[in-house]
């Protein structure tokens, strides 16, 4: 009961601070998930993406035809489920798929995309703009055709087809975006790096210089003596010739 209070109140907080045509969207993801888990508990062995239990090469075809920027659909599961359903569907997944139990070759790919996309689903701030993305698809749908909230078609299978399509576009925008900004960040990481290494290596040539310059310290003051011994005795040598002989 505390974990359902804490998810109805995050739920609440999340309407606080959204938009209302944004939180109209999350209201339906919320209806949908309270749905799909009322349908769950059912049946004695809750199954969420279909009415029978996969063979394991029929699971395996699915994981890998599902899009992959999308870790619910991975995990065949609707968006706004609770971390308990991801557990217990990714848990029943992997024990039907792990290449140990089965000798389909393309286990261990499907496997790997199974774990990442649960890995992505248990992380909050991954999960949150994958909720967000959905939630924008959404709108954007209606906002094209000009629809309400409240509109007839939005009921339609139809109408989910098209958002799902709508999700995927969304999604690898956002992913692009996200490339783009990374890649800025590394090009400026790298001019900053190249600044730095620049500057460092000029005070390593000046510390180069003032200890080679220290180390020819005596050498040059046993030149500069030299040399005030040279200019001494060339100026005796020019008193002498100014001398001149008596008579």
């Amino acid at each position: 009961m505390a974990t359902d209070t804490k998810d109805a109140k995050d739920v609440k907080d999340v309407k606080d601070e959204t938009p209302a045509d944004t939180r109209d969207a999350l209201e339906v993801l919320e209806s949908e998930a309270k749905e799909w888990e009322k349908a769950s508990q059912t049946t004695a062995t809750p199954n969420y993406t279909n009415i029978y239990t996969p063979n394991s090469d029929a699971e395996i075809d699915r994981i890998l035809k599902a899009f992959r920027l999308d870790a619910y659909s991975v995990l065949g599961l609707k968006p706004g489920v609770t971390e308990s359903d991801i557990k217990i569907a990714y848990r029943k997944k992997s024990l039907l798929i792990h290449p140990d139990k089965t000798k389909n070759p393309l286990a261990p790919e499907a496997f790997d995309r199974l774990k990442k996309a649960q890995t992505e689903l248990m992380e909050e701030k991954h999960r949150k703009n994958l909720d967000e993305a959905i939630a924008d698809a959404r709108m954007l749908l209606i906002r094209e055709n000009k629809w309400t909230v409240d509109s007839p078609e939005l009921k339609t299978a139809e109408f989910e087809k098209k958002w799902q399509e709508k999700t995927k576009f969304v999604l690898i925008e956002n992913e692009q975006r996200r490339r783009r900004q990374l890649k800025a960040q590394m090009q400026e990481e790298g001019r900053e790096q190249r600044k730095a290494d620049e500057e460092a290596e000029q005070r390593k040539r000046k510390r180069q210089h003032e200890e080679d310059w220290e180390k020819t310290r005596d050498q040059r003051i046993d030149s500069w003596r030299a040399f005030q011994k040279g200019k001494s005795g060339d100026s005796d040598k020019k008193k002498k010739k100014k001398l001149k002989p008596i008579g």
